[in-house]
This record gives C-alpha cells, structure tokens and sequence, in this order.
C-alpha cells in the first residue's frame, strides 16, 4: 500500500481508537502484521515486530483477557491504564507518522495520543457503569467486544485505513454519548439516596438565626 498523509493520519486514528480499548492486542497485531510482512505497514512501525515486543504485549494481552473481565477489578485495571494506553498510543502514532512532515507528525502524535483517551476515558466510564450489576455477563461480553474491535479495526485499518477511521470516529462519538446518557442515568438514584438535590436545582439557603 502507498501511504499517503491522508492514509496515515487515517491509520493513527483508527489504531488509536483500538488502544484505548486495549493497547495490548492493537500493538500485538500490528508487531505480527510487521512480522510477517502480511500486508504494508509505514516504515516506522518495523519496530513492533521485534520478537520482545511481540512476547511482552502477547504476555499482556492474556493477563488483560482475564483481569479486564473480572467485575470491580476491571475498573482497577482501566484506571491504572491511563498511564499506559495513551502513552503508547501517542508513540505508536508518532512512529506511523515518522514518514511524515516533523510539524505533521507531532500533530499526528497529539491526535493519536487525544483519541485514545477519549476512548479510554469513555470505556473506564462504561465499566464503572456496568461494574454494579450483579451478574458477571455484562462485563465479560462488553470486554469482549472490545477485544474483537481493537484487533479487529487495527487489522482492518492496514487495508482500508479511510473506511477505518471513519468506523473508529462513529464509535468513539457513540462511546462518548452513552458514557455520559448512563453516568447521569446512575446519578438521579445516588442523589436520591444520599439525600442531594437534582443537578442543576437551585439551592435553597436556610435562613440564619440572629
């Protein structure tokens, strides 16, 4: 594939939104693409090949599957990765874009490194969401989900990166919305329970006593 800015800056976002679903299979998945030369990847992105990246992020990616599918903990888990999904996502953008202008390719890098949060940001919300419910289904078959798009849409994203950055920008928007539609769903019971007014209620001051 002849990778044009157009084709990369495409590229950046679609992986950056699969790394902010899981860093790990996105990076798998591309050190294997690089690997075995199965498609063209930009030249920057060789290094994900390297057989201790591979066995690092394999590693990872195994303890994740369990760990980002235990109710409670996977909330833990998703926390404790802002300091890794969007770090890495930043750098696996700069590194695509290194064929790229140096004005170009910090941009590419801020991008990468803004859409990953956003997608991590919004997914730790969800998971603080649906941590509460009793029954463990929801939380195994939403981690799931997220597996299959993160490796799904990076290997998708090395074929059509255009398509696949259009596909990661409607599900980021749709990520974000629901996010926000649950965490204020969940927020009228907790007032109610903790005995707080609605948000964006008045609040009435009790008159002093002289």
């Amino acid at each position: 594939m002849d990778f044009s800015p157009a084709s990369i800056t495409a590229l950046v976002i679609a992986a950056s939104f699969a790394a902010g679903l899981n860093i790990y299979a996105t990076v798998l998945t591309l050190g294997i693409l690089a690997r075995t030369h199965w498609v063209a990847l930009p030249a920057g992105l060789d290094s994900l090949g390297h057989t201790w990246v591979l066995v690092v992020c394999a590693i990872m990616f195994a303890v994740e599957f369990v760990a980002d599918k235990i109710p409670g903990f996977d909330v833990f888990w998703n926390v404790l990765h802002t300091a890794v999904r969007v770090p890495i996502a930043a750098l696996v953008a700069y590194h695509a874009s290194a064929q790229l202008s140096p004005q170009m390719q910090i941009i590419a890098t801020g991008v990468g490194a803004a859409i990953a949060l956003a997608t991590h940001s919004s997914k730790t919300a969800l998971r603080a969401v649906v941590t509460p419910s009793p029954e463990p289904v929801s939380n195994i078959a939403l981690s799931s989900a997220e597996d299959v798009v993160a490796v799904g849409l990076t290997w998708f994203a090395t074929h059509h990166p255009i398509v696949a950055a259009s596909i990661a920008v409607v599900l980021l928007v749709a990520a974000v919305l629901a996010a926000r539609a649950l965490l204020r769903a969940i927020q009228r019971p907790l007032r109610r329970l903790f005995g707080m007014p609605p948000a964006g209620a008045p609040v009435v001051s009790k008159p002093s006593i002289e």
